[in-house]
């Protein structure tokens, strides 16, 4: 209902008012269902946007909420009935991270996961902490002089069989063999680049081949997203692991990006990751983000989840695999 007011002035009526907002709340909410429905479709260009996105996706639960909150006070019964779009989108994308996830059947590996920092002061209190959570397999990223010694040391008695190329390592309760370095060097980083290893593991159910990575940081700017040569990398990466003539493989690494992230396909599309737990591992003080990753084939990566902060930037991550 319009009225015209003494001045000459045109006045809404109240609802005409709130109608429109809630139109635009439910607009909102709709463009929010279909990011989070159907990220794939968003380009990559400029700066990456698409993989951008992709890194903070379950951060989109927080705006469904916000959004809630908006139409409850706004009393908007359209807005409502819009948020069940991103609502259910979540919920199907994520849900299943909040659950715990199932036991297994007895033929699992612990594993961890962790980016020590080539700044960490504390590396023995850092191996104490790994050694806690009864692991059979610990990966480990930025190993360099002279904390590298200390980890050996530190972790020798639990974990006899290890193998170090360049600053990444592996460290087994059980016994190695066929290790090798994992050459997964984009073109455009300089020679002495080495963060990819690769071994056997004779675990008491079979043969699993174990690959440790540290892929190439991403930056954010003004230009997006820096995740070329991480792109690159992964590439490399997956194309190796594709090429694995030992069935079971599990993958461990600091890999610089989220298990939702494109740039990570060669990947993601080739192994399976945690079914249960978000496990936001970095940056440790305010973790936004699991870029420490479990991956395998040929096997099922149940609950994974974060240990207490070590003397890294990153937090330490652990999960059960299971072997078919």
């Amino acid at each position: 209902m319009v009225e015209r007011a003494g001045t000459g002035a045109v006045a809404v009526a109240p609802g005409v008012g709130q109608r429109r907002r809630g139109s635009v709340i439910a607009g909102v909410a709709v463009l929010l269902g279909g990011v989070l429905g159907f990220h794939r479709l968003v380009p990559n260009w400029p700066g990456r946007i698409g993989s951008l996105i992709e890194s903070f996706l379950p951060w989109g639960g927080l705006l469904v909420v916000a959004l809630l909150v908006v139409a409850l006070v706004r009393r908007s019964a359209v807005a409502l009935v819009a948020l069940l779009l991103p609502v259910g989108v979540w919920v199907d994308t994520f849900g299943g991270l909040l659950l715990p996830g199932e036991e297994g059947d007895g033929r699992e590996l612990v594993v961890v996961q962790h980016n020590v920092s080539d700044e960490n002061r504390d590396p023995a209190g850092t191996a104490r902490a790994l050694i806690g959570s009864g692991a059979d397999l610990v990966a480990l990223e930025e190993l360099v002089d002279p904390q590298v010694a200390v980890y050996e040391k530190s972790l020798a008695a639990d974990y006899p069989h290890h193998v170090v190329r360049g600053t990444v390592g592996l460290w087994s309760k059980h016994p190695l063999s066929g290790e090798q370095v994992v050459d997964i060097k984009p073109p455009s980083i300089e020679e002495g680049w080495s963060r990819g290893v690769r071994a056997v593991v004779h675990s008491p159910y079979g043969e699993v081949a174990a690959y440790v990575a540290h892929l190439p940081s991403v930056r954010v700017g003004m230009g997006g997203l820096a995740s070329q040569r991480r792109d690159e990398s992964a590439s490399l990466l997956g194309h190796a692991i594709a090429g694995e003539s030992v069935e079971a493989v599990v993958l461990l690494g600091d890999l610089n990006g989220v298990v939702e992230d494109r740039g990570l396909r060669p990947l993601t599309s080739q192994l399976v990751f945690a079914e249960s737990g978000f496990a936001f591992s970095f940056p440790a003080a305010f973790p936004v983000a699991r870029i420490d990753q479990v991956m395998a084939r040929s096997a099922t990566v149940g609950h994974i989840r974060t240990l207490p902060a070590t003397g890294s930037d990153h937090l330490p991550v652990v999960a059960r695999v299971a072997l078919e």
